[in-house]
């Protein structure tokens, strides 16, 4: 499987509707395309006026895939990038700090 970043911009009105979105994601990936598609992370974009999107990572066997998940979970898709190599300078910082 290859790395991708997907792009989910303005997708849902509140962080409640993304939460139901999450849940539907990880069914999804989890029960119905668990050998095509692996949910990463996400990191929640404010969207401003209480909307939000997000910026996710996801491993999965090709963009289809990606957008295969994403019909069935309900979600959507602004682009899908194609991650070259990863460099970490620090690892992601605790959200409770």
């Amino acid at each position: 499987m290859d790395t991708y970043v997907i792009l989910r911009r303005s997708g849902w009105r509140s962080p409640e509707e993304l939460q139901e979105a999450a849940g539907r994601s990880k069914q999804v990936g989890d029960e119905q395309m668990s050998d095509d598609i692996r949910w990463i992370r996400s990191y929640v974009l404010e969207e401003g006026g209480g909307s939000v999107g997000t910026v996710c990572v996801y491993q999965a066997s090709s963009p289809e895939a990606i957008r295969e998940h994403a019909s069935r979970a309900d979600l959507p898709v602004d682009e899908i990038i194609s991650i070259a190599d990863t460099v970490v300078v620090r690892p992601d910082p605790d959200a409770r700090a």
